[in-house]
């Protein structure tokens, strides 16, 4: 990944990281280095069905990371197979195989969710 692409995911991730710190219901700590970690990630998902505060905050996550992921393929110039897609569901699944043994706690959620959707899409760098 180009320098910018690298720039570009990182001030993404801090939009989105600075969403779901605001959320008034209390949430698992972001990384050490303050990204927003698997296990904030996954908590949305447990409170979401029913923590309408949840639902929204999982939303506007959902949809930044998305926002994130086209424009990365966009401004690499990738091509894919399919469309860009990203629901609860398929986050969820990306997290839990992605982060298998990982530590929950410190590991950034964000790229995971990314490299997931654009493998699904079949993306590629020409």
């Amino acid at each position: 990944m180009s320098r910018f692409l690298a720039k570009l995911a990182i001030a993404f991730v801090a939009v989105a990281s600075a969403v779901v710190t605001m959320s008034p219901s209390s949430a698992a700590p972001s990384t050490s280095r303050g990204l927003i970690s698997v296990a904030q990630v996954v908590q949305m998902l447990e409170k979401a069905p029913t923590d309408p505060t949840a639902q929204q905050v999982l939303t506007a996550y959902l949809a930044g990371v998305g926002e994130a992921a086209g424009a990365v393929a966009s401004m690499g110039r990738a091509t894919c197979r399919t469309s860009l897609n990203l629901s609860a569901a398929q986050a969820g699944q990306a997290l839990s195989s992605a982060a298998a043994g990982k530590d929950a706690a410190e590991t950034p959620a964000t790229p995971l969710i990314v490299r997931d959707m654009l493998d699904r899409a079949g993306c590629k760098r020409p």
